[in-house]
């Protein structure tokens, strides 16, 4: 079963959409880059990292998971701004709401 999900509260524009696979779950085809996470082969391998920075999205989950602040993160990486930082929580949020609720 697959569904296409709109996320507006993420910055998608009404163009653009994602379309999200039930197993395993995951994006495909976005047609234009977040604005909070950036792939590129060049920065780390393609690891995906804050948009604008080289800080992965892993290390922010590897934090929160190991119990540290949110404060605790942005301190130790400065050239993540807090707005970025929530954002892609909001974005796996989102995400993991669609995947649990297909519509």
């Amino acid at each position: 079963m697959q569904a296409t999900r709109f996320l507006p509260s993420l910055g998608f524009l009404p163009s653009q959409s994602a379309k999200i696979e039930r197993e395993p779950p995951f994006i495909t085809n976005m047609i234009a880059p977040s604005p909070i996470i950036h792939s590129d082969p060049d920065i780390l391998g393609g690891t995906p990292v804050f948009t604008g920075t080289r800080v992965p999205i892993k290390t922010l989950l590897d934090y929160l998971q190991a119990g540290d602040p949110l404060d605790e993160f942005l301190d130790h990486f400065p050239s993540v701004k807090r707005e970025q930082a929530i954002a892609s929580l909001q974005l796996a949020q989102e995400m993991l709401t669609a995947y649990a609720n297909p519509t």
